[in-house]
């Protein structure tokens, strides 16, 4: 089943304002989702970037536990464990390390890079803590996503 991912900062598969990335604030854009089976637990976020110089996907955000029945999620997720918003909502470390969301940063002439915003809707609360990097999430989501979906930004320096 296919989940569709949305937000108001960009259309799907064009440039992210510079709001959401390194170099501007570096705040999480809002986010909106629809086709959520009945019966979802949680929900769970991952971005990346393919991109990235790199052996694997440069990871900006990690963020899961989202109540399933939510609607998305609001901007500016605080770069916090457990975010006060959605209730219950935790997040692991980006690539960076830190906890939270870390926008587009791509080294300078590299060209344009996707930023993959992939969302999983699962059918069991995943017992878990804060904290988890993608490869965790993903071990823990494994068996459980019923459905799932993608948003693609860009963004070039």
């Amino acid at each position: 089943m296919t989940l569709t991912v949305t937000t108001q900062a960009f259309a799907n598969n064009t440039a992210i304002p510079k709001r959401y990335t390194g170099d501007g604030e570096d705040v999480s854009p809002p986010l909106s989702w629809t086709g959520i089976p009945n019966g979802t637990k949680e929900l769970a976020l991952i971005v990346d970037d393919p991109d990235a110089p790199s052996a694997e996907p440069w990871v900006h955000w990690v963020i899961y536990k989202i109540p399933g029945t939510s609607a998305g999620l609001p901007e500016n997720i605080a770069k916090t464990a457990a975010p006060p918003q959605p209730a219950g909502t935790l997040q692991g470390k980006n690539s960076w390390g830190r906890i939270g969301y870390g926008g587009p940063a791509p080294p300078g002439g590299h060209g344009v890079h996707h930023y993959h915003f992939k969302l999983f809707a699962l059918d069991a609360a995943l017992n878990v803590g804060s904290g988890l990097e993608k490869t965790q999430l993903q071990d823990a989501m494994q068996s459980h996503i019923v459905a799932q979906g993608e948003l693609i930004g860009t963004y070039q320096r």
